[in-house]
């Protein structure tokens, strides 16, 4: 049996005033991971509604298990409402409360995460003291805990913060995030480098990764630093390609990849996703060998 990861948190669609898409970063993730050879559980929670179906529906199609996504009949599925302004530029209002601001602590969900390799989870999903206090108690039971940080005001306080950091194996963060969570306790230095160490000083967290865009990504590991510097690529839609790198990093490093040929590896696939329309874009092995070359 291979490598068993659990995703945690919230399946939603992205509604634009012309077409509505599925979404979610824990769903990024676990299409990712499952599409890179693991068996992949996601728990979340959908309404007894139309939208509930048709993104369970979704999920099984790509292989993901859907076991473990609870119904509620009184909360409607996850919503995003994206405002575009003339520039294109968007907006976003993530309602609440929502399906997935309301996932209940199971026995059958303590099994799962006990029984699962990795356990991946982001902040926006801890909006809500009902999903939060199941995420504390599933994470307790997991063997490697995955901290995706999605700083999406006002949607998170520096408690939750810094309770999920302590309680993570691995943290990931984007340039913009660290900078803010290094100020929240003046943790902030001139390096990037001097900030991934304090945090992981503070938080006795020895493996965190912060991606840096078209500039690539930094990942400490053990005390010891790996980069990449990016890799070049027209953009179509960057929306998904941090969750498909976290998943194809996790995923090498649990592998017991070398470090930094899963780092350059999780950069080839983030910029093939950001190359493509859509978050979950389908990535052969022949681009990745073809992009690395780069």
């Amino acid at each position: 049996m291979g490598l068993r990861a659990v995703c945690f948190g919230e399946v939603l669609w992205d509604v634009f005033p012309t077409h509505k898409k599925i979404g979610g970063a824990p769903l990024n993730v676990a299409l990712r991971l499952q599409s890179l050879g693991l068996n992949t559980n996601i728990i979340s929670k959908v309404g007894k509604d139309s939208n509930g179906a048709l993104l369970v529906d979704y999920i099984r199609e790509n292989k993901v298990s859907a076991d473990y996504i609870q119904k509620d009949a009184t909360h409607e599925t996850g919503k995003v409402t994206v405002l575009l302004d003339q520039d294109g530029s968007a907006t976003y209002e993530i309602n609440h409360p929502v399906a997935w601001d309301k996932i209940e602590l199971t026995i059958g969900l303590q099994k799962l995460v006990l029984n699962a390799d990795i356990f991946v989870f982001g902040s926006l999903s801890c909006r809500d003291s009902v999903s939060r206090t199941t995420l504390y108690e599933l994470v307790k039971l997991s063997k490697f805990s995955v901290f995706d940080v999605n700083l999406r005001a006002p949607n998170y306080t520096q408690k939750v913060l810094f309770d999920l950091m302590n309680i993570s194996n691995f943290i990931k963060f984007n340039d913009e995030e660290i900078i803010e969570i290094s100020e929240y306790n003046k943790l902030k230095y001139n390096s990037l480098e001097e900030n991934i160490k304090a945090i992981s000083q503070f938080t006795n967290t020895d493996q965190i990764c912060v991606t840096r865009g078209a500039d690539g990504a930094v990942l400490y590991l053990n005390d010891k630093f790996y980069y990449n510097n990016g890799i070049q690529v027209k953009v179509i839609d960057t929306v998904g390609a941090g969750d498909s790198f976290l998943a194809a990093l996790i995923s090498k490093l649990l592998n017991k990849e070398d470090p930094q040929r899963a780092l350059d590896y999780a950069c080839a696939i983030g910029s093939l996703v950001a190359a493509k329309e859509g978050a979950n874009a389908v990535i052969s092995e022949e681009e990745i060998k073809s992009m690395l070359s780069l």
